[in-house]
């Protein structure tokens, strides 16, 4: 018999969750990375981009999708708001074509004075002593001139300066020597959480990817090299995004809760479990059975999300009362339409969409923003049942059938 819930959407669920998760375990890194981007044409730009959830809060909006039900009406509008303070540029990494699949590191420059937050978090981020370098026979940084000279032809890895994270563990590890070749070149970014109101220091570290050829890159990274990036300098409002982050960790959980198994019948031994795991031929429980374990705290992209405003008129986000567990946004901010992995607080990357989307979903114009305890609720639910009102009215004073047949016969005598 299926559950009460199940009967009533008229759904059959044997086993919620999908499969292609699996192993289930927690996620490696907190902060998203993303190895796909579409090809997006014009001048180089950045594809991506990162800032900090900051929690939900509705707006109401004019539909402008045509074909739906309620074209040209007000509705609500679920938001998220995601702080993106300015993005640091830090570093410029060349990649080459590996010896196997993909690429693999090349040469880096990077800066030279990191800022104190950045040095807190890799106290290894320094110039290599005058008696390291003779033992080395290197620089301890390489420039974006010595990067530029690789473009174009071949490059023998080994005898350039350490990679970033080789900098960080302090001693650099040289892979056996061989030709590459530069095909692409990507920016090393710090983000700034210190500017933010919930308290994080600690920057994380990431990769911006450019479109564009070698040439436009390497110019575009030269321009940038050392400066900040702001969020209206890669999205626009209207735009479809993908964001990815670790969603909200629950811990140790059960099949019920986990896979949404069915709970047994109450005269069963036991309730919430599986009813049976593995035959006895093979006598071995497959993968595909539902098991407890670890939920939550994984890696999740959603794709084609809508960006309702991109602005830094703080007046017209921030509640009076703040938002829960973080407080009130200082910076830049993008507001999505609908809801995004992860709590509050969680790193959330954003890319340029990878698929098509339907244009006409989450198309809204004249948006006001509506906290929990905002006095603009208060307001348009008043102005809608004024409407509401009126309406009934003007139904009232339409005259019936009847009337109009008694008025016209009056008329003729």
């Amino acid at each position: 018999m299926e559950n009460l819930s199940d009967a009533k959407m008229g759904a059959h669920k044997p086993r919620s969750g999908s499969l292609a998760f699996y192993p289930r375990g927690k996620a490696a890194r907190e902060t998203p990375s993303f190895s796909t981007f579409p090809d997006v044409e014009g001048t180089v730009r950045p594809l991506n981009f990162l800032g900090y959830k900051v929690g939900m809060i509705h707006g109401i909006g004019r539909n402008e999708h045509q074909k739906s039900v309620s074209y040209g009406q007000m509705i609500y509008v679920p938001c998220t708001v995601i702080e993106c303070p300015p993005i640091k540029i830090i570093g410029v990494r060349v990649y080459g074509k590996g010896l196997g699949y993909g690429t693999d590191v090349i040469a880096e420059a990077t800066i030279e004075k990191p800022d104190k937050h950045l040095r807190k978090k890799f106290r290894n981020f320094k110039q290599l002593s005058s008696k390291k370098k003779k033992e080395r026979k290197e620089k301890a940084y390489t420039t974006i001139d010595d990067l530029e000279k690789m473009k174009g032809k071949a490059v023998t890895e080994g005898g350039f300066s350490p990679t970033f994270s080789q900098k960080v563990e302090g001693e650099a590890r040289f892979s056996p020597t061989f030709s590459q070749k530069v095909v692409d070149v990507k920016l090393l970014c710090q983000a700034q959480p210190s500017l933010t109101d919930f308290g994080k220091k600690n920057p994380d570290i990431f990769e911006i990817s450019l479109n564009g050829n070698v040439d436009g890159k390497f110019s575009f990274a030269r321009e940038k090299f050392g400066k900040d990036l702001k969020v209206s300098d890669v999205f626009q409002e209207k735009q479809f995004i993908d964001v990815k982050a670790v969603d909200k960790g629950k811990g140790m959980q059960g099949v019920i809760k986990r896979f949404g198994v069915k709970i047994q019948r109450p005269k069963a031994k036991t309730q919430r479990i599986v009813g049976s795991i593995s035959p006895w031929k093979p006598s071995t429980v497959m993968w595909t059975v539902a098991r407890p374990g670890q939920m939550g705290y994984q890696t999740r992209t959603e794709l084609n999300k809508r960006i309702l405003r991109i602005s830094n008129d703080l007046s017209k986000v921030n509640v009076p009362e703040g938002y829960i567990h973080y407080g009130n946004v200082k910076n830049d901010y993008v507001l999505l339409a609908g809801s995004v992995p992860g709590p509050v607080k969680r790193a959330i990357g954003m890319r340029f969409a990878v698929r098509k989307a339907a244009n006409d979903s989450f198309n809204i114009a004249e948006l006001v923003l509506v906290g929990t305890k905002g006095k603009e609720k208060i307001e348009v639910h008043e102005s809608k049942a004024e409407k509401v009102v009126a309406k009934k009215e003007e139904k009232k004073q339409h005259s019936s059938v009847e009337d109009e047949i008694k008025a016209a016969t009056a008329a003729k005598k």
